[in-house]
């Protein structure tokens, strides 16, 4: 009997750990991006359920995490990612969760544009801001 009381104990702590905050959810996902043929590094605001236009990827952040200031700093964003070029079909380059604090670890594979997450906020504009360095 003192066998299954142990895990059954352990997995009571894990659940009621004290002092272990939730993420916080934000309307902005802040992001940078590299236009590897001009070396060009962007950085712009992406709101939540908003579509920004880079070169010819689209990109929607669905939501943008951070970790209360007591927590170890983290950022995540999740993100879909399309490249959009004129003429031919949509296709999707990218579909997940992004960390700032790795951008390694669920990068986005594209042979021109790279895209990371820098950090959350809060704004209070709805109209999303165009990305510095675009380009048509």
């Amino acid at each position: 009997m003192i066998k299954l009381a142990r895990p059954l104990i352990l997995l009571l702590l894990a659940f009621a750990a004290p002092g272990t905050a939730m993420a916080e959810t934000y309307n902005v996902a802040v992001l940078q991006a590299l236009d590897k043929v001009t070396a060009r590094v962007s950085t712009f605001d992406a709101p939540v359920s908003a579509t920004i236009k880079f070169g010819t990827l689209e990109i929607i952040a669905r939501t943008c995490d951070k970790r209360p200031p007591e927590e170890a700093p983290e950022s995540t964003a999740f993100l879909d990612i399309w490249e959009a070029r004129p003429g031919e079909p949509v296709v999707s380059v990218y579909r997940g969760w992004m960390f700032a604090s790795s951008p390694a670890l669920a990068a986005m594979e594209h042979p021109v544009y790279d895209v990371w997450v820098l950090d959350c906020k809060n704004s209070s504009s709805a109209e999303p801001p165009s990305p510095e360095g675009s380009t048509p």
